[in-house]
């Protein structure tokens, strides 16, 4: 966990720097002062100021802010559903076109899954059971400090829900390598691509979905931008249970940090 969060520290530090760059290449910000970080400072403060976002993202002129500005209202400001495992029948789920549940990781301990992974897992075995035609990419990379085989969150995942959950083996992809959650979104997108997925249902618990949610969308419209490839957030699945970490109480805080490290990435547009 200090890894992660040093991890965390350090992007901010990095993207400092490099998101001026990033912004100065945005079509409409030589014409006012309206940068990215603009856009990213007044969404911590948009419960008030939702009159500042709309006229930073008419300033800037560009689809990738438009679009996190606009999920960011809907799932931070707006009235958002968060579908529960154990409460709320995955079935009800609006799932539509070439599906993927993507189900996010977490710390192992003494290189195991922790109850926490298993209930993401739960939750994701019950939503792949009620949409068959789905697939589910598991995203996670070797974590805690006690972890001699270097066991990761992706490849534990997948044992568990072939083994326990009963769900076929060539249904499930992985991503062995993200150490954040932005890590997990990089990395995933380019399976989603891959895979043709049109529409995605983040799977992780319930602290973290608002959170893991803005950072796919800024990824997919990233991607849209970068290759014409679209890929809609249509749902979330969710194990109920409140942060271990009092730092991820703050998920409002740490989603505009991490948001800084995909604003940087420079795709190849191949």
């Amino acid at each position: 966990m200090k890894k992660i969060i040093a991890a965390l520290t350090l992007s901010v530090l990095l993207c400092a720097c490099i998101l001026p760059a990033y912004a100065a290449s945005n079509k409409g910000a030589d014409k006012s002062d309206v940068s990215f970080d603009t856009l990213l400072s007044d969404l911590t403060t948009a419960y008030e100021a939702t009159q500042r976002v709309d006229a930073d993202v008419e300033a800037l002129n560009d689809a990738v802010a438009a679009s996190i500005a606009a999920h960011w209202k809907k799932v931070y400001l707006d009235d958002y559903r968060l579908y529960l495992y154990g409460q709320d029948d995955p079935a009800e789920l609006p799932i539509t076109g070439k599906h993927a549940f993507v189900v996010l990781g977490y710390e192992l301990k003494n290189g195991k899954m922790t109850d926490e992974l298993k209930g993401r897992c739960d939750a994701a075995a019950a939503a792949a059971k009620a949409f068959p035609d789905s697939i589910l990419v598991c995203s996670g990379g070797a974590t805690g400090e006690n972890n001699p085989h270097g066991n990761t969150e992706a490849g534990q995942m997948k044992k568990y829900l072939v083994n326990t959950c009963g769900i076929a083996e060539e249904r499930i992809f992985t991503d062995k390598k993200a150490m954040t959650t932005t890590q997990n979104a990089v990395n995933t997108l380019k399976i989603l691509r891959a895979q043709g997925v049109e529409t995605m249902t983040i799977v992780t618990s319930s602290y973290h979905q608002r959170w893991g949610q803005v950072l796919y969308n800024a990824m997919a419209a990233k991607y849209k931008q970068a290759y014409g490839y679209s890929v809609e957030i249509i749902g979330n699945y969710c194990f109920d249970t409140a942060p271990s970490n009092p730092m991820f109480k703050s998920d409002a805080q740490i989603a505009i940090s991490q948001l800084k490290s995909i604003l940087a990435l420079k795709l190849t547009g191949k």
